[in-house]
């Protein structure tokens, strides 16, 4: 405790005197966590400055931030483990294979796990791609939710609900990560969106409605917009004879898709992929009048003017 109020006495004293020395005033906040100082008064939203450290010379920030600069965090991208807590901690944290920033119990208690600080690579994402950016890894923070995934019966895939209190800690982790790094709803995504060819999670449990209207997490279409496009179709029909125009609209949105002009099988993954997303009651890959009616509406909400 002591050497912890010596850091601190110490930093204050240095930003002071690096103040004094410039005609450019600035008021410096510091905080100590684990003896570590931390630089908090750049950006008001938790901002931690990592630099060097001189002997003999003094990290000067009275031109400090650069305004040309921005966040290396883009993505959140969420996932489940597929495996109980003890086994999700060995797979994620001892084995050295897969990673993740995050890790969410499911213990009803109010402990979150952070496996990877946020300023390293975690290896969460894979081969994967969303509106093109590749290797997710570089640019995102990811979230393990403990949870078994699904099990399937017959041809069907029948996913295993997330606990109350884990949605609840995901909307409280998520919102202070997507307010901290500025994130873009459409860039809250599910790994399931960003490798559909081989992903299933977070799944059609995970709660995405519910996060954005109840937290305003993540993106989603307006239902005046859906019903407006669906008035244009007869339901639970293919909105076109036409896949390459929904081929283009889901890559519009973000999704990797190959131009075939076919209902090929990889189109067919991606579809349900978004249906897990933004129509999980009805995920069956079919690009029906809802489903064309509901990237529509998304296209317009949020990839109009980009």
């Amino acid at each position: 405790m002591r050497d912890t109020f010596q850091l601190f006495i110490l930093a204050a004293l240095l930003l002071v005197l690096v103040s004094c020395g410039s005609q450019k005033k600035i008021t410096v906040n510091t905080k100590v966590v684990h003896d570590t100082v931390y630089i908090t008064d750049v950006n008001p939203k938790y901002h931690f400055v990592t630099e060097a450290s001189l002997p003999g010379y003094v990290i000067s920030k009275q031109n400090f931030p650069s305004v040309a600069s921005n966040y290396r965090v883009k993505f959140l991208v969420m996932h489940y483990t597929v495996s109980d807590y003890p086994t999700s901690v060995k797979i994620l944290a001892r084995k050295g294979q897969v990673s993740s920033h995050y890790l969410i119990s499911d213990k009803p208690n109010d402990s979150i796990d952070i496996l990877v600080s946020e300023d390293r690579r975690a290896w969460h994402a894979g081969v994967s791609y969303w509106k093109g950016a590749e290797n997710l890894n570089d640019t995102s923070i990811g979230i393990e939710i403990v949870n078994p995934g699904y099990k399937k019966v017959n041809d069907s895939l029948v996913f295993t609900p997330f606990t109350e209190f884990q949605i609840r800690k995901v909307a409280a982790l998520a919102k202070n990560i997507i307010d901290r790094y500025e994130i873009d709803p459409v860039n809250v995504i599910g790994h399931s969106d960003i490798a559909p060819l081989r992903k299933q999670d977070p799944g059609p449990a995970f709660p995405w409605k519910r996060l954005y209207t109840q937290y305003q997490i993540g993106a989603w279409y307006d239902d005046i917009d859906k019903y407006s496009f669906l008035s244009q179709y007869i339901p639970d029909t293919y909105p076109y004879n036409s896949p390459l125009e929904f081929q283009k609209a889901l890559e519009k949105f973000g999704y990797k898709v190959e131009l075939t002009g076919n209902w090929d099988k990889n189109t067919t993954l991606i579809i349900r992929a978004f249906q897990w997303h933004f129509r999980p009651e009805k995920a069956d890959g079919v690009a029906d009048a809802e489903t064309w009616a509901i990237l529509q509406a998304l296209n317009k909400k949020y990839r109009s003017t980009k």
